[in-house]
């Protein structure tokens, strides 16, 4: 190859190895979870949890075969490279947000996060590779194809050698090389190996400040980064809210008699229903562009028209569908719509108002019970497509088996475009719900039985999920469970979560369910945290509520934790990952205190200092990463912990960090009575499944 063509090529591997977001949670290349093989594969050395299946291995086999490697010492290494695509950890080792090739990132150091133990004198696996290869010709060699697939330079498929590529060992290295960092891992001819002997140490509590009065089910930070963001409430408002400085002793500043929009006029309000999310476009701060999901009822409503998701398809019969307070079959809808806030301002991030009036419907679907419908809408941070969230449907263990019906939307996580709105046509020819477009990536293509805006399923009621801020592969969604278990899953492409097969990680006894389907027919996904409902109280009553990873430096013995909580028993948890990119989280209930300078006072449970939640509704996030708590009693955000003379060993405290303004009078309040809709009480029962 000319020395020319050698320099391009080099700059532009070195282009691809710069640093990148990257996830390193056990994931294949096509972005699915690895799975156990029932029986173990012949050819590469991988066991556990794998990316391969038999055939795949067998594929592999075969490939290798037909390179024809005559040298012994390169063949080992040409093997353990193709096989590295059965690592737990492909997606990673393959970089495939920067446009996968047939060969992983080769480990450039000889010291890397896949083998904490290596010599300082062993030289790094790039290096073995190329003095093992350089001079052996390989057939339809993969760094020639790595060549065409990443610069589209077409490359013979005929024997190749390392030197008649690249003109050193250093050239080849800047190429294929690259080094394991804090959350990226690089290929050293072994199965990955995370260190394993990180301990985590709980925090010894988390400290809150109250900082506003309001009941909010919804808190979105403002995507122009600013220190504004949106709340909103079960009836239909949304409002725009600045948060205060830390420690500035400032209130939330949000006027309720001022919304950003008011959609209660569109909302159907009762027990379950009404405002169940919403979700501002990335590109929010130029389009102005922004979703809800809510809840309509059609003999109310004449633009609430949709169809049943009871139907045909699914094997339910909407006319045999029990009635709820005389409702009739489907009556009430999840919808998705879309509004602007584009003309209320020169630009939209600007903008302190809304038009309250639909640009368009994204989604209508008719519900066949009053609850478990879920209804929280996300944008993917790498990906920039909705996500939405819906549960079974409702009634008492999914009678008709809508989670676990690859038709039905129902139970489901849905992933849709809603940048490329087709035609009506295209709309009624795919057998869609409405006014998007189906990713090319959605995992339909690979499972033929699914609906092509399915992305994972087997859900009963997911209720808050997110995306951590700095590895957004990890898509954590709590899921409501029915009598016993409380979970909270990594939800990835196509993963099944085992609702009603399973409770969480106990066999659930569906009496409906078809006898010809089984836990060991399904590959289920299990979930990484959970509680039983008798940990949280002696009545057995709880509904889990998802939180976030805390990647907020305010609490440092916290960082890096998630944060979850239960609906009913004010609980909190923080689940750490051991070893950090694993996937195995281990949680620990977490005591919470309200610091003694809050803004606003704290009201506290009797006889005890822990602060009176009441009910955790949500939990938030602001363009810091501080994480709040929208609860009953008010909007709560988490503090350093020397607030509440907790001890962190990793905090500096400096005195700047005093509120600027001392809050109103402050004592061991006890709880005071509140005047609470009702429709907030009947919703925690309805979403922890104990009235049906």
């Amino acid at each position: 190859m000319a020395a020319a063509a050698v320099t391009t090529l080099f700059l532009f591997f070195c282009s691809l190895l710069l640093p990148h977001s990257s996830s390193a949670l056990p994931l294949c290349t096509d972005l699915r979870a690895p799975e156990i093989q029932k029986a173990a594969l012949s050819f590469c050395p991988y066991s556990g949890r794998v990316c391969c299946d038999s055939a795949k291995d067998l594929e592999l086999k075969k490939q290798f075969q037909a390179m024809n490697v005559s040298d012994s010492g390169c063949a080992s290494v040409i093997k353990s490279i193709l096989c590295a695509t059965c690592d737990q950890f492909a997606e990673e080792l393959f970089r495939v947000d920067t446009g996968p090739g047939p060969v992983p990132v080769l480990c450039k150091s000889n010291e890397s996060a896949n083998s904490p133990s290596s010599s300082h004198t062993e030289s790094s696996f790039c290096s073995q590779v190329w003095d093992a290869c350089q001079n052996t010709a390989i057939l339809n060699s993969p760094f020639a194809t790595s060549l065409q697939s990443r610069t589209g330079v077409l490359q013979n498929s005929t024997s190749t050698k390392l030197t008649e590529l690249w003109q050193s060992k250093s050239e080849f290295c800047e190429a294929f090389g690259g080094a394991s960092g804090n959350d990226s891992l690089c290929f050293n001819g072994k199965p990955v190996s995370l260190n394993d002997t990180e301990t985590s140490v709980p925090p010894k509590g988390l400290c809150l400040e109250k900082i506003g009065e309001g009941q909010y089910l919804n808190m979105v930070a403002h995507p122009d980064g600013s220190n504004r963001a949106f709340f909103s409430s079960q009836a239909g408002k949304i409002w725009l809210a600045t948060i205060p400085e830390q420690g500035s002793g400032g209130t939330l500043d949000l006027d309720e008699s001022s919304p950003f929009v008011d959609l209660t006029d569109q909302v159907h309000l009762d027990t379950t229903f009404g405002v169940m999310g919403m979700a501002f476009h990335p590109n929010f701060a130029q389009n102005g562009r922004f979703f809800t999901s809510f809840n309509c009822d059609k003999v109310k409503s004449p633009t609430c028209s949709g169809r049943c998701s009871c139907n045909s398809d699914v094997n339910c019969d909407p006319s045999k569908l029990n009635s709820s307070k005389g409702a009739q079959p489907c009556q009430y809808h999840s919808v998705i719509a879309e509004y602007t806030a584009s003309g209320t301002a020169s630009e939209p991030a600007m903008a302190k108002t809304a038009k309250p009036t639909e640009v368009r419907r994204i989604f209508t679907m008719g519900l066949p019970f009053t609850n478990n419908h879920g209804g929280q809408i996300l944008f993917g941070p790498k990906d920039g497509y909705l996500y939405f969230m819906m549960g079974d449907g409702g009634s008492k263990g999914d009678p008709y088996n809508f989670a676990q019906n690859k038709k039905s939307l129902l139970g489901k996580i849905m992933r849709l475009d809603v940048d490329n709105i087709p035609s009506a046509e295209e709309i009624s020819n795919l057998g869609l719900w409405g006014n998007y477009s189906i990713p090319r990536d959605n995992p339909y293509h690979e499972d033929k039985e699914l609906k092509p805006e399915i992305w994972a399923l087997g859900l009963r009621n997911p209720w808050r999920c997110s995306f951590d801020s700095e590895r957004p592969s990890y898509f954590l969604c709590a899921d409501v469970g029915q009598d016993r278990y409380e979970e909270v899953d990594i939800i990835t492409k196509g993963g099944n979560y085992g609702w009603s097969i399973y409770e969480g990680p106990l066999p659930f006894n569906n009496q409906h369910f078809p006898s010809n389907t089984s836990a060991d027919s399904e590959t289920l996904i299990f979930p990484v945290l959970g509680y039983n409902h008798s940990a949280v109280n002696s009545l057995g009553s709880a509904a889990i509520s998802g939180g976030y990873f805390y990647n907020s430096k305010t609490d440092p013995c916290v960082h890096g934790s998630y944060l979850y909580g239960d609906l009913y028993g004010g609980a909190i948890w923080a689940a750490a990952e051991t070893p950090r990119n694993s996937g195995n989280m281990t949680a620990s209930s977490v005591p919470f205190s309200c610091a003694s300078d809050s803004p606003i006072a704290c009201h506290f449970v009797p006889g005890s200092r822990q602060p009176a939640l009441e009910y955790i509704f949500s939990f938030g996030q602001d363009n810091r990463k501080d994480v709040f708590i929208l609860a009953s009693s008010g909007v709560y955000r988490i503090v350093r912990p020397s607030r509440c003379n907790y001890t962190c060993s990793k905090e500096t405290v400096t005195t700047t960090d005093s509120p600027s303004s001392t809050p109103s009078s402050y004592g061991n309040n006890p709880v005071k009575p509140r005047k609470k809709l009702v429709f907030f009480l009947l919703s925690l029962m309805l979403l922890a499944g104990t009235m049906l």
